[in-house]
């Protein structure tokens, strides 16, 4: 029998301890490198991943952090149309928002969300388009996987549709204190409600869309294809025209045998599309042109955004609705501005104007391209998600509760229901670890002298540009 002295036995331990160290040395090297990114020694949890056969679970038993504890405690200034999340909520400055405003908004919305001790609940009551409000979810419970524990408690009523659909009108004199809160992918100045990000951010899987931080990335590596001047020298748009009127009459302005009013417009044919993939519509190659068209559809439209990016001088037909980054764009300074009533003859005109300045039309479109990759990144978008439901919180009169019909939903069980593109859109958009940054620090509100001549400045902008039309349709 051997002693616990002798060197066989020593030799044992020390190779028992090397190999110790050494596993530790690669657990810790592969936590610690994923993506590149230093991370808390405490967060072990991977990203969801792809088992074979095909469901998406958790690769370790998850221990993701509650508390938000950044790394780097400097912030940068969010970028200016933040100021926008003071105007939307002004109107419950002085009351706060009671829980009867947020009931009064039951009836209009697809789903009431609450967020009670950095978890989320959902009471859904209508289904929405496609899964607008899956992905709305989606991007909200991704917010909280960024700033775990930095969310306040809160309770909404969410609205998915492409339109307002409570008009300030309704609530004016006695009504006036009584408004619903409601929460919103676009704005109308004779409407209520909390403008959001939509839900295109983490992807359109029914049209093939990816996520933005992907698709951001193809529209800036597209760009690079083609140079501008070497683009067909036309305004190009492309989409359904039948979802509204503005859009049947901008099909007039087409090229034909007898008039050329410098567009080129194509029919999406969504059925084909669907039956082949989406593959002859994708995104990144429309970037081919000088010019491209935004023009709402039956209301706002998310290819604003997806337009702006592309480098083109971008034809503003006159919208009605905003969404919450357009309001800080400026025309002539990021898109020309077209009119709503005159069309052909304002696409016309842009068109020959820029190539006649396309020093000056080129400098458009890519001021406008460069709103859009900069002050757009999807960190941005978490930032201005949880500013906005940060000041919301602290309007809220109330406790917020969990409603006897509602379901607590995290990431693994909204994504382990789903198949092919909404699935590869989920453990796309997944956040893995906090951030290790402060989000970036809100703007104050705008002065209403300063509000008052910005937006003034944008009309006189805008009349400046009618004038030229007119001028040059007279000399024609």
């Amino acid at each position: 029998m051997k002693r616990w002295g002798s060197p066989a036995v020593f030799f044992f331990f020390f190779f028992v301890l090397l190999l110790g160290a050494f596993f530790y040395w690669v657990d810790h090297t592969i936590i610690t490198s994923i993506k590149g990114h230093k991370r808390s020694p405490s967060i072990i949890e991977l990203p969801l991943k792809r088992s074979l056969n095909g469901s998406m679970e958790q690769s370790r038993v998850s221990t993701y952090p509650v508390i938000f504890r950044p790394n780097n405690l400097s912030s940068t200034a969010c970028p200016e149309y933040f100021r926008w999340i003071h105007e939307d909520l002004r109107i419950w400055k002085s009351t706060g928002i009671s829980r009867a405003m947020v009931e009064r908004a039951k009836d209009y919305a697809h789903f009431r969300l609450v967020i009670l001790k950095g978890k989320i609940y959902v009471e859904k009551y209508k289904k929405s388009f496609h899964t607008r409000d899956e992905f709305t979810i989606w991007g909200i419970l991704q917010l909280l996987r960024l700033y775990p524990g930095k969310v306040p408690d809160l309770e909404l009523m969410f609205w998915c549709e492409d339109r307002p659909v409570i008009l300030k009108k309704d609530y004016r004199g006695t009504n006036a204190t009584s408004s619903p809160s409601i929460f919103q992918y676009c704005g109308h100045e004779d409407a209520l409600g909390i403008v959001f990000p939509d839900w295109t951010f983490w992807g359109w899987a029914e049209t093939n869309v990816s996520p933005w931080k992907t698709l951001s990335k193809d529209l800036k590596e597209a760009n690079k294809r083609t140079k501008w001047k070497d683009r067909v020298p036309y305004a190009y748009w492309r989409g359904n025209p039948n979802v509204a009127a503005s859009r049947r009459q901008l099909m007039w302005c087409n090229v034909s045998d007898k008039y050329d009013w410098n567009a080129r417009l194509y029919k999406q044919d969504w059925r084909t599309e669907s039956e082949q993939g989406y593959e002859h519509s994708r995104l990144e190659d429309q970037c081919t042109h000088r010019y491209k068209i935004y023009i709402e559809g039956r209301g706002w439209s998310v290819s604003d955004k997806n337009i702006l990016a592309c480098d083109s001088m971008t034809l503003f037909v006159k919208p009605e609705y905003y969404d919450f980054f357009i309001r800080s764009m400026v025309p002539l300074q990021h898109y020309w501005p077209v009119s709503a009533r005159n069309k052909c003859r304002d696409i016309k005109f842009a068109v020959e104007w820029g190539n006649n300045h396309t020093d000056k039309a080129q400098a458009i479109g890519k001021a406008g391209s460069k709103f859009i990759q900069e002050n757009l990144k999807m960190e941005y978008v978490y930032d201005y998600m949880f500013h906005l439901l940060t000041k919301y919180a602290k309007l809220l009169k109330f406790k917020p509760r969990i409603p006897e019909g509602a379901v607590e939903v995290y990431s693994e069980t909204m994504a382990r229901p789903h198949r092919g593109l909404w699935k590869k859109f989920m453990a796309e958009t997944l956040v893995n670890f906090p951030s290790d940054t402060l989000p970036c620090t809100m703007p104050p509100p705008y002065e209403p002298r300063t509000l008052e001549a910005f937006i003034e400045s944008k009309e006189t902008i805008t009349r400046q540009v009618e004038r030229w039309e007119k001028e040059n349709w007279k000399k024609s």
